[in-house]
């Protein structure tokens, strides 16, 4: 293993996971614009970075680099110890694939926004594209509730699916208890509304 330069050190330490420049841009955008949501809530698969349950979804801000926004100008792979990021950024890219999935049996809406696309230029035009995109969320979800009232049937088939597909999240990812917990109240929250 290669040593690490001091100053990579200190670089490293002063990343935070939290309360980063692009998390506060797009959360005081949406707060402006009239959206309210929980930060980080650790009830949810991967605790996404905003959660707005009047609209059924989650919004992941992710940093280019560390998710490896392919494309991207900000995501260079470092020339120094290379395998280990390499690994490091994929690992990254597929727990967050795995927590979208877990997400989307949770019958929740997933939208990504990348650092890149906040930049002073973009940020009007992400910020119009986040709002249609919880508009279309919300739709989504009222339509499925509707349906599901509409059609006895098609509620239990949509019950027995979603038990399937919990349980097999269940069983390849070992959830935590709190996960299961909530994901039993989602379900007899959506019985319920039957």
């Amino acid at each position: 293993m290669t040593e690490v330069s001091p100053q990579r050190s200190y670089n490293m330490s002063r990343i935070r996971s939290r309360n980063t420049t692009p998390e506060r841009v797009v959360r005081d955008e949406l707060w402006h614009r009239g959206y309210r949501y929980r930060l980080n809530d650790n009830r949810l698969p991967g605790k996404p970075d905003l959660v707005l349950p009047k609209y059924r979804a989650v919004i992941f801000i992710n940093g280019c680099f560390w998710h490896g926004h392919r494309g991207c100008p900000k995501y260079v792979t470092p020339k120094s110890n290379t395998d280990f990021w390499k690994e490091k950024i994929s690992s990254n890219i597929a727990r967050d694939e795995l927590n979208a999935q877990r997400l989307d049996t949770l019958a929740w809406t997933v939208i990504t926004v990348w650092e890149c696309e906040l930049s002073k230029k973009n940020r009007d035009a992400t910020i119009d594209r986040l709002e249609a995109d919880l508009r279309a969320a919300k739709e989504k979800f009222e339509n499925y509730c509707a349906r599901r009232r509409e059609s006895r049937e098609f509620a239990l088939q949509q019950s027995r699916r979603h038990r399937e597909l919990l349980a097999q999240v269940e069983a390849e990812l070992n959830l935590p208890k709190n996960l299961r917990r909530y994901a039993k109240k989602v379900e007899s929250l959506t019985e319920q509304s039957l």
